[in-house]
């Protein structure tokens, strides 16, 4: 993916909710991300993180209690963040796409899988009726759902999870985004489900030629699917590199703690690994590194002072005052040099 021009550009990001008495809490801090021309931009870390709300930062869904207070989100040249309502509608749904985690309560129960679908054509392309049913209905089987015209009468209730997840995805594919987002696309499913969900969306981003950022928890999932991987712990990137450098060489204790939990990693032992304690809440955030109360590795300096993201020698990036004097010692080679 080296050298291929970014489909999408976010710098700075940060997002707060209103909390109680009308308090302001941060949950998305600084966020900076990539996602390059037809690449799988994973995004990784427990419930909590800031996953799920980095990316309806970038969709401008956030509701009337979220808001986004500082950064940028260029997309084709725009930047998102600057657009009236209007302008964000014509991209949102078109150019720029999203399957959501939960697909029951994405639908409408009272709208037919047809007619929901034929609304995203209807906002986007000049087809009329006839032809956006047979686009419709063409679009349904593409994603794998049998009796594609009876579908089409149908209501999502009627559905099973994975079928309806097969419609969010057509929904989504409907005007051939530039960009898909697939926040959690297989959380509910059952494994051959989930497997068949992966290879649709390997497939369709394979002929659209299209970008995926593809939020998960799953390490597996990012294994098989991603190109590079951003890990996000407490409203921030801790650590970014490519799909192998990170699941072979991870630098972040907490990379390697979600690394070490995955079932297979276990090799008989009685008791599976898991990290100690929970990802605080927002505007619990502890003073220095997030991660420090967690962390068995951690040093005093990591208690008071919550360290950079640093950029590595093999050009991963990692915040981790573990890695500092290695940043360091770099650094003052390179003055010596000059």
């Amino acid at each position: 993916m080296e050298g291929k021009p970014p489909v999408l550009s976010v710098k700075g990001l940060t997002t707060q909710f209103i909390g109680r008495k009308n308090t302001s809490v941060t949950v998305v801090d600084g966020v900076d991300l990539l996602v390059k021309k037809g690449e799988t931009l994973g995004i990784v870390g427990e419930s909590g993180c800031g996953k799920s709300v980095t990316s309806l930062s970038i969709m401008r869904l956030l509701g009337k209690n979220g808001r986004v207070v500082s950064g940028q989100v260029e997309f084709e040249g725009k930047d998102l963040l600057t657009l009236e309502e209007k302008e964000m509608r014509k991209i949102r749904g078109n150019r720029l796409a999203m399957i959501f985690q939960e697909p029951m309560t994405s639908l409408n129960p009272v709208l037919t899988i047809g007619r929901q679908i034929g609304e995203v054509l209807q906002l986007h392309t000049p087809l009329g009726w006839e032809e956006r049913k047979k686009r419709t209905i063409e679009l349904i089987a593409q994603v794998g759902i049998p009796r594609a015209q009876d579908i089409f009468g149908e209501y999502p209730h009627r559905l099973s999870g994975g079928m309806r997840q097969r419609v969010m995805i057509a929904m989504a594919m409907a005007c051939h985004p530039q960009l898909l987002i697939a926040d959690e696309p297989t959380t509910a499913l059952d494994v051959t489900i989930q497997a068949q969900m992966l290879t649709l969306i390997r497939d369709m981003r394979a002929k659209a030629g299209m970008s995926v950022m593809l939020i998960t928890h799953d390490l597996g999932v990012v294994a098989e699917m991603c190109d590079r991987v951003l890990v996000m712990y407490a409203g921030q990137v801790i650590e970014s590199a490519d799909v192998r450098t990170l699941l072979r060489h991870p630098k972040h204790p907490y990379t390697m703690g979600l690394i070490q939990a995955v079932p297979h990693n276990a090799r008989g032992k009685k008791r599976l690994y898991a990290i100690s304690g929970n990802v605080p809440s927002p505007g619990e955030w502890p003073q220095g590194c997030r991660f420090a109360p967690r962390c068995q590795e951690a040093k005093p300096i990591c208690h008071t002072q919550n360290p950079p993201l640093l950029k590595m020698k093999d050009g991963s990036e990692c915040r981790c005052w573990l890695h500092e004097p290695i940043a360091t010692e770099e650094a003052a080679e390179g003055r010596d040099a000059i």
